[in-house]
């Protein structure tokens, strides 16, 4: 309705009329896009609420990472940069931290214990950090139930970030980034799949790029070990730790036995017989992956021009149409010839 109030109905069936938006920014349209921004997180807290039980302040930063659960997807990384955050703000170290919620929603594949290890991880940080009274209004985990196509269109038009985080050169293209992206949600990812056309399209200022491109990853990964990281680097050291010290509830497991989380812990570190250490470079791009994500929150704190950067990556979405997929390939790889009525 916004969008039809300022620049007609058109876009619908000819995306590429968006482009008429970006003179049209303005800081009255992006208080009203903010306004309606926060209209949709209204009601999907009111549905979190309904459906998990987890209050959510809408005034919040709302993190978004919903996708299939795999570990190219690197919803583990995701998680670790959770809990590096969670204790920055323990000690005292993120003063000026915009309030966030980061919500995630994912399926595993019915055989896929690693991602359902992960799916348990993510819940028993967000039980660590939702009961937690000094985060309070401050930080909120939350992996919605049964992440579906309904629950996607409450989530999608509420993001304030969509995270797009796989590895440079494993995504093929990526489609939730375009769903955030036309629903006004910056980027927040690495130069991968359909990143990277985002990024052309709407420019890097208005979105937020991280980690190793393809060409390093060709150098870093045939003699990487991320042992080297994890002995050098305290604060991720300390972070991974978690995983093994009891910090988080692994089912019910004793200390002293190898659950789930253990089994993380060594996939990052031993790696297993079928694949080398850590062989998505979750801990070589966490460091830069953490500052990405506190770029987010900074930025944030200056509505208007937060919202100006998700008005332009809406004003500069229409190459991501099916209608204009279509049409190339009819015109270009099947030469088919416009039928005349």
């Amino acid at each position: 309705q916004l969008l039809t109030e300022e620049i007609g109905p058109g876009f619908l069936t000819d995306l590429y009329r968006l482009e008429a938006l970006r003179p049209r920014v303005s800081d009255e349209i992006c208080d009203s896009f903010h306004g309606l921004k926060q209209l949709k997180k209204a009601q999907l807290s009111a549905e979190i609420i309904h459906s998990e039980g987890v209050l959510i302040d809408p005034e919040m930063l709302f993190d978004v990472q919903v996708k299939r659960l795999h570990e190219y997807k690197r919803q583990l990384m995701n998680a670790l940069s959770i809990l590096a955050i969670y204790r920055q703000l323990k000690a005292g170290e993120l003063p000026d931290f915009t309030p966030t919620a980061f919500i995630f929603g994912a399926k595993a594949a019915p055989g896929y214990d690693r991602a359902k290890a992960i799916i348990h991880l993510i819940n028993m940080i967000a039980d660590k950090v939702n009961t937690d009274p000094d985060m309070d209004g401050v930080l909120k985990v939350i992996f919605v139930q049964n992440y579906n196509c309904s629950y996607a269109e409450k989530i999608i038009p509420a993001a304030d970030g969509g995270e797009q985080i796989s590895p440079a050169g494993t995504e093929a293209s990526g489609t939730g980034n375009m769903k955030l992206m036309l629903n006004g949600a910056v980027t927040l990812g690495t130069f991968d799949g359909a990143n990277i056309e985002i990024v052309e399209q709407a420019g890097r200022e208005n979105n937020y790029i991280f980690g190793a491109r393809v060409e390093e990853l060709a150098e870093i990964m045939p003699k990487y070990d991320p042992r080297v990281i994890l002995f050098s680097n305290d604060k991720i050291k300390r972070v991974l730790n978690m995983l093994i010290d009891g910090s988080l509830s692994d089912g019910g497991v004793p200390s002293n036995e190898e659950g789930s989380f253990k089994e993380l812990y060594k996939a990052l570190t031993d790696g297993a017989s079928w694949h080398v250490p850590d062989h998505y470079d979750f801990l070589g791009d966490l460091e830069s992956y953490v500052q990405a994500k506190l770029k987010v929150n900074a930025d944030y704190k200056d509505k208007l021009a937060f919202a100006k950067k998700c008005w332009l990556n809406i004003a500069n979405a229409g190459k991501f149409s099916s209608d204009r997929t279509i049409k190339d390939y009819a015109e270009n790889i099947w030469k088919i010839e416009p039928v005349k009525l």
